[in-house]
């Protein structure tokens, strides 16, 4: 069924847009919602007539999604968050935690549904989240994950404990090499003395 778009509709087209669309999701998701208009033949002369004021708005948007883009691009917010053993959150950041981040420390508002952390954050540290603003207008940023009160993250201990323990065991590996390196040493020249006698 041919449908005329009245506002974007991820990954399927903007305002104006004529697509084909299974009959189903026509009838009980886009007409319902005023997502799009039935593709008639008046209504196709309408949208003729309302092209270069339906451009003007499109042109608007990217304008405003192309500045917003440039606001967020390359930034870094910063988040806090409750943080176990390793490093390791209790629960995960979320993409309205995000949002919430990149309102409060940028000033930007975008809808928290466009924002992609790929996957769950779980780790204390920096993540790079896409945003999706306008169409094909992207931006990146980095979402560093803190532990709540600013506190040094907690893996940098045990890992520096574990270093020591690494070296500690280094340490004595190598006596226990030079000691049965001299034991052999020894046998060689203990042979001889019983060779001799």
């Amino acid at each position: 069924m041919k449908v005329i778009l009245t506002q974007e509709l991820k990954g399927r087209g903007g305002e104006g847009d004529v697509i084909e669309v299974a009959r189903g999701f026509a009838v009980n998701y886009l007409l319902p919602r005023k997502f799009a208009i039935e593709a008639t033949p008046g209504n196709l002369k309408q949208l003729e007539q309302r092209m270069h004021n339906i451009k003007k708005r499109e042109d608007a948007r990217m304008g405003d999604a192309a500045s917003m883009a440039a606001k967020i691009e390359g930034k870094v917010v910063t988040i806090e968050a409750k943080v176990g053993d390793e490093g390791r959150l209790f629960g995960s950041v979320t993409a309205p935690m995000v949002h919430e981040a990149i309102v409060e420390q940028l000033g930007v508002d975008i809808d928290r549904r466009r924002i992609e952390t790929h996957g769950h954050i779980k780790q204390v540290g920096p993540h790079v989240v896409d945003v999706a603003i306008y169409r094909e207008v992207k931006a990146q940023l980095t979402v560093e994950v803190v532990p709540e009160g600013g506190q040094a993250a907690p893996v940098a201990e045990p890992v520096e404990e574990a270093a020591a323990e690494v070296e500690v065991v280094a340490e004595d590996a190598v006596e226990e090499i030079v000691e049965e390196a001299e034991v052999e040493a020894e046998a060689p020249e203990a042979v001889a003395e019983d060779a001799a006698e």
